[in-house]
């Protein structure tokens, strides 16, 4: 589930594209006139995050909200950045990808401790992290399948880049081979009766479609944030748990559809 800025991904979050962007943007302006490190932008909206888990601990929900937007928008800052700077490498995407998981996981300890449903929020959290490896992992055999694969920054052998890669390995590899698998072998399965080529290759286009790739993006963490902050205003966080669990069930309704479509394709 290596991060990736945003652009490079093939469909934007709605609440990214008509709020979070613009307001990165200009932010990014600004960094560039002092020269910020993308890397330290990632450290600085994880900092956020965290802050934002010990308001919402404390019960300051609309504080907690409000903090969750900031590092929303730096977390959409760091990407463009590191774009527009020519600084993407792999430290910085480990780096982000990292930082969100431990910052998701204080967040639904905050949850669990302020709205005292410790199972709830424990589930949810699983939840959220596969729905957010489905999203990453469906959106990049997406762009594989339609020829706009994006290569990896070349790694550079430092040493934190090294730990990083370590970490990723261990937590988020398994994660990733195990959406893959699956997501692929469901297209095999349909493959299977295929003997014509130009059906079998409109089957796989099908099936990898950007319908599909633009209701997982917007399950993404910057929405994620954003709803949850609208549930922390309203006094209502349990509800943003239910919320979570019930994106988890719309991940087999849109691999069914997925599947229908690529067994329904006509020929190319």
């Amino acid at each position: 589930m290596l991060s990736a800025p945003g652009s490079s991904r093939p469909v934007e979050e709605v609440v990214v594209r008509a709020f979070f962007a613009p307001l990165a943007n200009v932010l990014v302006r600004v960094l560039l006139l002092v020269r910020a490190p993308p890397p330290a932008l990632v450290g600085l909206h994880a900092s956020v995050g965290l802050v934002a888990a010990g308001f919402l601990k404390e019960g300051a929900l609309v504080v907690a909200a409000l903090l969750l937007q900031l590092k929303t928008l730096l977390d959409n800052a760091d990407g463009r950045l590191a774009r527009v700077s020519g600084r993407v490498t792999l430290l910085g995407r480990y780096l982000d990808t990292e930082a969100d998981l431990v910052v998701n996981a204080v967040l639904f300890a905050a949850l669990a401790s302020a709205t005292g449903e410790v199972v709830l929020a424990l589930v949810s959290f699983l939840a959220l992290t596969l729905t957010l490896s489905v999203d990453f992992n469906v959106s990049v055999l997406f762009a594989e399948a339609h020829g706009a694969a994006a290569p990896d920054p070349a790694p550079t052998g430092g040493a934190l880049e090294r730990a990083c890669a370590l970490g990723y390995r261990a937590v988020f590899a398994p994660q990733d081979r195990l959406v893959r698998h699956f997501v692929e072998r469901r297209l095999e399965r349909v493959l299977a009766v295929e003997t014509d080529p130009g059906r079998a290759r409109a089957a796989t286009l099908a099936y990898h479609d950007r319908g599909t790739v633009a209701v997982l993006a917007n399950l993404g963490l910057s929405t994620q944030l954003a709803v949850l902050g609208v549930c922390l205003v309203l006094g209502a966080p349990e509800v943003y748990l239910w919320l979570v669990l019930a994106c988890l069930g719309l991940l087999p309704v849109l691999q069914l559809r997925r599947e229908r479509r690529a067994a329904g394709a006509p020929a190319g």
